[in-house]
């Protein structure tokens, strides 16, 4: 099992380590803020946190002794604290380090100084609400490569009570059911052709990028 560092309890931070903690992680992490901390513990975020100011040079050579997989530095609204922490948790050699930035401009910096990937909360979640507007029937999506993503949609009313061999999406629409979740979140995996369409049913596919638009138009 990977140990995992989490530097700076903002709600970037706290999302974090309550996803690596629900899901059985060991996770650390670190605040300069000791409410903070004690709420973090306090509210289940995670069981270890501790006070720590993450650009103390001596403070994060003491916690790195537990040799850590991976360090996320949710830290991005100070840049200065940000780009120094990094550096100090790559010289410490941690093996992979995630750093958030709010600027492409700082997330540059940090990929030079050792930040192995670099991820951009506010626009990630600006460019998910405005792709919810433009399409309203597609819940979420993942991108696979350039060209392909998973996507969850809502299913058309034309869909319900016609199997997948009747429907025939990927001539007709080009893409590929490769689940179906009903309305009690159950999820069929490679459903068989005979599969029926119930209602409240979304439909997990593999579509190409280009066409996501289309998905949208479906009724």
């Amino acid at each position: 099992m990977a140990n995992y560092l989490v530097v700076g309890l903002g709600r970037f931070g706290r999302s974090v380590a309550r996803t690596l903690y629900e899901n059985n992680q060991d996770v650390l992490a670190v605040d300069d803020d000791e409410e903070v901390v004690q709420q973090a513990i306090d509210s289940g975020v995670v069981s270890e946190a501790v006070v720590l100011d993450a650009s103390d040079e001596t403070a994060i050579k003491n916690i790195i002794k537990d040799n850590f997989d991976v360090a996320f530095v949710c830290i991005g609204a100070n840049v200065q604290a940000s780009i120094l922490v990094t550096l100090l948790l790559k010289e410490a050699g941690i093996p992979k380090i995630i750093a958030k930035a709010q600027a492409r401009s700082q997330g540059k910096v940090l990929e030079k100084i050792g930040a192995d990937e670099v991820v951009y909360p506010e626009e990630f979640m600006g460019k998910r609400v405005a792709s919810k507007v433009l399409r309203p029937t597609i819940i979420e999506h993942f991108k696979l490569s350039n060209k392909y993503a998973v996507v969850e949609v809502l299913t058309p009313k034309s869909f319900i009570g016609r199997s997948l061999i009747q429907l025939d999406v990927r001539k007709r629409f080009e893409i590929n059911i490769i689940g179906i979740k009903d309305k009690d979140n159950e999820v069929k995996i490679s459903p068989s052709p005979e599969t029926v369409i119930k209602e409240g049913d979304t439909l997990i596919v593999v579509a190409d990028s280009k066409k996501m638009n289309e998905l949208n138009r479906l009724k």
